[in-house]
């Protein structure tokens, strides 16, 4: 009769891939199993293990030929649903160990993982930036999660509407989020499946207006003020002086900086659009101090990461603005995109034309500059209250 198999299983300790060695209790297997290169043993799992690669596999082969089969089945379901998961996801290089494995699309069906795969696919084809591959990929994702076995290309206009209407008033989800999830499904059924435009019927929800949060001169210094480091502090300056994106101000390289024409380059904003804004001479000569001064000097990006060299992550800025505004005991609750809106703002209070701000900002329609109308006090300081008018023709006690 011939022995039980080794079985092969996949295992993630401590966040890492692996392969979990399996085989009932022997003192020759175990003697085996001991000798084989890098294999360690997991007092959790209670198993020999190795690192998930295909070397491990040859190894554990080879050590057990001839005394007993080995059955990589598990192993292989595994790899293979992992290639399926991993083709879902917005960027499919090098990857950190188990981050597919503890993706949300790992308890899809295999046919929802597949009409994921094809909504990626087709927003890479047609060129969507990174953001709002990730913004649809992560909104299609919410409706897949409840649908368990069911398949989504199956779903009717009547039940995509329930999960909308479930969405808002179970989840109560925003209305940017409500329209970001509405487009993402649109995609997949208009431009995926080639479906008939049935989206009409679905009501969108109305959008709020949201006026811009920003901060005031006075807070503006005391947040400056707050800083110590060189190169933070070069980072929001930079920020409100030209009016930029926090993906902006990360991409900023040594290059994009022209002294002679006291311009910086723009390249690749949102929307996939260049432009030009202008160099302030107080920035330029703060930039050249930093670069001057800073160790390790940056290379290429303008801001680069001390430990890995390459451009600075955004959450590092957004955290490195909340300290600062914390530090400063700014109570507002803005992140660090209030110091574009500062900067339109600020301009606008100054008499420049909302054309040239449009253009500054990078924005596509002069609509969603002239929300900083809404804010500015230009065209506010000379209208006096009725208040004011009722007491200085009357005489009212307080």
């Amino acid at each position: 009769m011939a022995p039980p198999p080794v079985i092969l299983k996949p295992m993630l300790h401590r966040n890492l891939e692996c392969i979990a060695i399996h085989f009932a209790a022997a003192a020759k297997l175990n003697a085996i199993a001991r000798r084989i290169t890098g294999v360690r043993w997991s007092r959790q799992h209670t198993c020999w293990y190795l690192p998930l690669l295909p070397e491990s596999i040859d190894l554990i082969k080879r050590a057990f030929e001839g005394m007993v089969i080995v059955d990589d089945s598990l192993l292989k379901n595994y790899l293979e649903k992992r290639s399926r998961v991993k083709e879902t996801l917005e960027q499919e290089g090098k990857l950190k160990q188990a981050v597919v494995a503890n993706s949300p699309a790992w308890s899809l069906s295999k046919e929802n993982t597949e009409a994921l795969r094809q909504l990626v696919q087709q927003l890479k084809l047609k060129s969507y930036s990174s953001s709002t591959i990730n913004t649809y990929r992560n909104e299609f994702l919410q409706l897949l999660k409840l649908l368990k076995t069911k398949q989504v290309n199956e779903l009717s206009v009547a039940e995509i509407k329930r999960f909308m209407v479930y969405s808002m008033e179970k989840l109560g989800i925003s209305e940017n989020t409500a329209h970001s999830r509405i487009n993402a499904l649109k995609f997949y059924f208009e431009q995926v499946l080639k479906r008939d435009k049935f989206f009409w019927e679905i009501p969108r929800p109305k959008k709020p207006m949201l006026l811009p949060k920003l901060l005031n001169e006075d807070e503006l210094a005391r947040l400056f003020n707050a800083l110590t480091n060189k190169k933070h502090k070069a980072m929001l300056f930079t920020a409100y002086s030209a009016g930029l994106r926090v993906s902006e101000i990360v991409r900023l390289k040594i290059a994009d900086i022209d002294s002679g024409r006291m311009q910086i380059r723009i390249g690749n904003a949102k929307g996939k659009k260049d432009r030009y804004v202008n160099l302030s001479p107080v920035l330029l000569d703060i930039l050249r101090k930093y670069i001057g001064s800073y160790k390790p000097t940056p290379k290429v990006y303008l801001f680069e990461s001390d430990q890995s060299l390459t451009a600075y992550p955004t959450r590092t800025v957004q955290e490195i603005f909340s300290k600062a505004k914390n530090t400063a005991g700014i109570l507002k609750e803005v992140g660090i995109h209030s110091l574009r809106h500062s900067f339109a703002t600020h301009l606008l209070d100054k008499g420049t034309d909302i054309r040239y701000i449009r253009d500054l900002l990078g924005h596509f329609n002069i609509k969603t500059t002239e929300r900083y109308l809404h804010v500015s006090k230009q065209q506010l300081v000379n209208i006096i209250s009725p208040l004011d008018d009722l007491f200085s023709k009357r005489s009212i006690d307080w």
